[in-house]
């Protein structure tokens, strides 16, 4: 990555995390996740799924684990030649392969197994579009807590992560 790409602030109830974005092999994914910072979308959510040794996922749950009204779809960049390693910033999707909206999460650990293999919906993959330059503290911090089922949804972090805020850093 470049001094050219962009770079976020996000603010945690756990501390802050850096965030340098990768615009040139995921031009798409930057562009969606800048358009919801420059909203305030982050703001209030929370990390709402916390796996120990695979990711941290957050940016579209409330505290209440109610999801947050999102923007369209958009396109699955996981074949940008970026892999989910530890400390990386990847969007979060359903099973559809271009669902992601708003959800992303960091890697904890090198999830290979997250990677683009080929094009069928299986082996898509993940979009890699950033990487934690630095407050990987805090994203073990996070990674520690513990975690219950809430909502109808597993591994919720008994007392809630915010998140914030998410600024873009001049």
């Amino acid at each position: 990555m470049s001094e050219a790409n962009p770079k976020v602030k996000m603010v945690t109830s756990k501390g802050e995390i850096i965030i340098e974005l990768d615009a040139a092999k995921a031009p798409v994914t930057v562009e969606n996740f800048l358009t919801y910072v420059n909203d305030d979308f982050y703001e209030g959510t929370i990390f709402h799924r916390v796996i120990d040794g695979f990711m941290i996922q957050g940016g579209g749950m409330k505290p209440n684990m109610f999801e947050k009204k999102n923007r369209d779809q958009i396109k699955n960049e996981a074949d940008n030649g970026l892999k989910n390693d530890r400390g990386t910033l990847a969007m979060a999707r359903t099973q559809v392969v271009d669902s992601a909206t708003s959800q992303f999460f960091i890697n904890l650990s090198d999830n290979d197994f997250l990677n683009h293999q080929n094009t069928s919906p299986a082996g898509y993959g993940y979009a890699v579009f950033g990487r934690v330059t630095e407050g990987m503290d805090t994203v073990d911090a996070i990674r520690q807590v513990r975690t219950g089922n809430k909502g109808g949804h597993q591994d919720v972090p008994v007392e809630p992560i915010t998140i914030d805020a998410v600024t873009v850093i001049e």
